[in-house]
């Protein structure tokens, strides 16, 4: 055998350990996922529950004394609830999928990066944690409130007109009579209802990774607290496009999610700085750290054009 293949068949082992490593934990993420779904279709109809519960609060507060959603298909309810199971499954089983990850991305890194990479992931499910909180508690109870504003409850008549029939069967279904047009009512399907429930905690709870994201790109140098401030006004007008966008036309709701996320970006700002602070102390401590001149410039880069123009003017 050559030299050139044994060098082949060496640089080919470790990408077969990798691989094999790889997969042994991809299997478990994917086992603690299936996992997550089956504990999470169990208790699928009580998350169900919670989650339609802004819109059960809005109905009774409109007058309707017996809020309602339908399905308009037989697998439909079904489907929903593997829906859930799917989102809640991923949830539960994210702590597993996230330490198979830093056990396979930790022996590349140094001890430093691992100090630096480990808080980020701790941090980002107690970030989106909190945005789908606020999603769910402040955000959808004030769209539902919005949109629903406009339906007309159809129950309403149903049941008064089943208090003023005598003698009513406890089964009979009582349609209203009407003669002066079209009636628009309200009669919510479940998996849209859900749909909107769903997209309010994803958006919040993406925007809530803000801080987490920009934080980890300034601890990369990619980006500065001096850049970030710099483009502040073109953050402003880019938050208040998303208000307007993942908000209903609300000018309440869509203030309280353009101060919720543009409050996320200045404190994204202060801890980027935190961070250059930190890394300015421990270049101080090392020795490694240089002053800018008064122009700005680097000495050590200042050094090296002195001498270029030297050469320069030798030649």
């Amino acid at each position: 055998m050559s030299a050139t293949e044994e060098e082949i068949e060496d640089s080919a082992a470790p990408l077969i350990e990798h691989l094999a490593e790889l997969r042994t934990r991809l299997i478990r993420a994917v086992g603690a996922f299936l996992v997550g779904i089956i504990l999470a279709f169990v208790v699928a109809e009580p998350i169900l529950q919670f989650l339609l519960a802004p819109i059960e609060a809005t109905l009774r507060e409109l007058g309707d004394p017996s809020p309602t959603l339908q399905y308009t298909s037989p697998q439909e309810y079904l489907f929903t609830l593997f829906r859930i199971s799917m989102v809640f499954g991923f949830a539960l089983a994210f702590p597993v999928i996230a330490h198979q990850l830093w056990r396979f991305v930790a022996p590349g890194l140094y001890k430093t990066e691992k100090n630096a990479f480990l808080p980020f992931i701790l941090a980002s499910p107690l970030m989106f944690l909190l945005g789908a909180s606020f999603a769910h508690f402040v955000v959808t109870p004030l769209a539902m409130a919005f949109f629903l504003g406009f339906a007309d409850v159809s129950s309403i008549f149903a049941n008064l007109l089943a208090g003023s029939v005598q003698n009513l069967p406890d089964a009979a279904a009582v349609v209203p009579e009407t003669d002066d047009g079209i009636r628009i009512t309200f009669f919510g399907k479940v998996n849209e209802s859900l749909d909107i429930t769903l997209k309010f905690i994803m958006a919040f709870g993406l925007c809530f990774q803000l801080p987490v994201l920009l934080t980890l790109m300034g601890k990369a140098g990619m980006v500065s607290a001096e850049g970030l401030g710099s483009v502040r006004k073109y953050a402003m007008i880019a938050i208040l496009i998303l208000a307007a966008l993942v908000t209903p036309p609300d000018v309440v709701t869509q203030l309280i999610l353009f101060t919720v996320v543009y409050g996320l970006y200045e404190l994204s700002i202060f801890l980027v700085r935190m961070v250059e602070k930190r890394r300015e102390a421990d270049l101080r401590a090392q020795g490694l750290w240089f002053e800018d001149d008064e122009e700005g410039e680097d000495p050590l880069f200042k050094e090296f054009d002195e001498d270029d123009d030297e050469k320069g003017d030798s030649k």
